[in-house]
């Protein structure tokens, strides 16, 4: 099987959104996707024992519109990364990427996330067993370091084994992370940014393609990181200001498509409430990922004060979308 266009975009895509557990999920994406056309859009952390004896549709499902699109798994034993590599492939993912930089203790009671990174010949055997069961890109997210084991060279000899089990694209997180002593949100905060050790690591593996993540909140900080590495991927700001993605298209992939307004965005999401409504979806679970749409802007106290108040109500539609949207026009 040929690799798809969109796959393609994997391997060369110079700016994606972070996966974030309970934020990234398809209604999400979908919103994203009323924003920037080309991003590359990551799926929530799922763990492969979901996969393999969950509901996959829930787990899963996308709409077309949100490729290029790569599914994280979370997991440590190659035979079911393996088989959910297979799975990812199966359903029309662009790629699959393994998780070796989440902190929380749930996962490392799992043994994987950041833990991993104390045991890069098992994160390569992981890799080569994926690899062979697809033909769509495997990458790998991790960090600078856990614990103790934090220095540069840590990292480089973890990068090497697992590159030589044939990864070539790792997204590095610029913090080190202490598995015992911080919470997830203070791991994403307190390590202090070491930019210059993934640098670094660029200028000594220049076969690989490297991606930056970690602190990253405005558009001319993706510009400068991209002097020394190949691509940037943003996490938290993306969410929190979703709109900051409305000049990307134009910015980083040539695009001659007029940047959107906040109301065609909008009412660009307004069929796809009445088609998740008709399947008896709540509205809140599109809405929730809303509510920054107009951060920083006169009306966001009126937008998401509107939505709050009246997305949980039984008579909800998408209608109700459109009288926020009538609050913020006349705020």
């Amino acid at each position: 099987m040929k690799p798809s266009v969109h796959s393609q975009l994997v391997s060369n895509n110079p700016l994606s959104i972070a996966p974030m557990m309970d934020r990234t999920d398809r209604h999400y994406r979908y919103l994203m996707r009323q924003i920037t056309k080309y991003t590359l859009l990551y799926t929530e952390m799922v763990t492969t024992p979901a996969i393999i004896h969950g509901d996959r549709e829930k787990l899963l499902g996308f709409s077309p519109e949100e490729k290029p699109l790569v599914l994280q798994l979370g997991g440590d034993q190659p035979s079911e990364l393996a088989e959910c590599a297979k799975v990812a492939q199966d359903w029309g993912y662009d790629a699959v990427n393994l998780n070796v930089g989440c902190p929380s203790s749930r996962v490392q009671s799992g043994n994987f996330g950041a833990c991993l990174m104390a045991k890069p010949q098992l994160v390569a055997a992981a890799i080569s067993a994926m690899q062979k069961a697809v033909t769509i890109p495997v990458t790998v997210k991790h960090r600078i370091g856990i614990d103790d084991r934090d220095r540069y060279e840590d990292m480089a000899e973890f990068v090497r084994i697992v590159s030589e089990a044939g990864c070539r694209h790792f997204t590095v997180h610029a913090r080190k992370a202490w598995l015992k002593g911080l919470s997830p949100k203070e791991n994403r905060n307190v390590p202090p940014l070491r930019y210059e050790d993934v640098y670094r690591l660029k200028r000594e593996f220049p076969h690989l393609f490297i991606e930056i993540n970690g602190g990253i909140v405005e558009l001319k900080q993706v510009t400068e990181c991209l002097k020394s590495v190949d691509a940037v991927m943003i996490g938290r700001a993306a969410y929190d200001n979703p709109y900051l993605f409305a000049t990307v298209d134009q910015e980083f992939y040539d695009s001659q498509a007029a940047i959107p307004r906040r109301q065609d965005i909008v009412e660009a999401m307004l069929p796809y409430i009445d088609h998740w409504m008709s399947r008896g979806g709540r509205l809140n679970s599109i809405t929730r990922h809303m509510l920054q749409l107009f951060a920083r802007q006169p009306g966001t106290k009126a937008w998401k004060r509107y939505i709050s108040q009246n997305a949980f109500l039984p008579n909800s539609s998408s209608t109700t979308i459109k009288n926020a949207l009538a609050e913020v026009i006349d705020n």
